[in-house]
C-alpha cells in the first residue's frame, strides 16, 4: 500500500468529508439533482468510518448507498421541485397584451405592438380585428403573433 492509500484509510472520515464538499461544489453548479444523491453517501460514509470496516467495503457501500439514493429518491424530488425552463426572448409574450397597430384580416397579416416593438400579427381565429383594438397574444409561429381580442 503505497502511503497515499494509507493516508487515506488512517484519515477516512476526513476522506469523506472531502467527497461530500467536493460533491456539493459540483451539485452547485450543475443544479441537476444527481451528486446531490452521492454526498448524501459521502455524509453517512464520514460515521460509517469511524467503524473498524476495511476501506473497500466503505467504497462499496458508498455506491451502493449513493445509487440507491439517486434511482430511488430523484425522481421524487425532480417531480417535488417540477423545475421548468424560464421562458425567455419571444416566449415571454405569450399571454401579454398588445394594441393592434394595422387591421388584421383572415387573409392578411397586420401589426401589433408589444413592448414598444412591433410584430407582425394574424388573428387566432381568423376574424377580423380592427386597429386600435386590444388583443392577448397566444401563441407565436415563427416571426408572426397570434392574437385574439380581449
Amino acid at each position: 500500500m503505497n502511503w497515499f492509500s494509507l493516508y487515506i484509510v488512517q484519515h477516512a472520515p476526513w476522506f469523506w468529508f472531502g467527497m461530500m464538499i467536493l460533491c456539493l461544489l459540483i451539485e452547485s453548479f450543475t443544479l441537476a439533482l444527481t451528486t446531490v444523491w452521492f454526498a448524501c453517501g459521502a455524509f453517512v460514509m464520514i460515521f460509517v468510518s469511524l467503524l473498524p470496516l476495511p476501506f473497500q467495503w466503505q467504497l462499496l457501500l458508498f455506491l451502493a448507498l449513493s445509487c440507491a439514493l439517486l434511482f430511488f429518491t430523484r425522481p421524487i424530488a425532480l417531480k417535488h421541485f417540477k423545475l421548468k425552463p424560464a421562458r425567455l426572448n419571444s416566449d415571454a409574450l405569450i399571454g401579454k397584451k398588445a394594441l393592434v397597430i394595422e387591421r388584421i384580416t383572415e387573409l392578411e397579416k397586420g401589426a401589433v405592438k408589444v413592448n414598444g416593438v412591433v410584430w407582425s400579427a394574424t388573428s387566432a381565429d381568423n376574424t377580423e380585428i380592427e386597429a386600435g383594438t386590444e388583443c392577448v397574444i397566444t401563441a407565436i409561429t415563427g416571426a408572426t403573433v397570434v392574437v385574439e381580442k380581449v
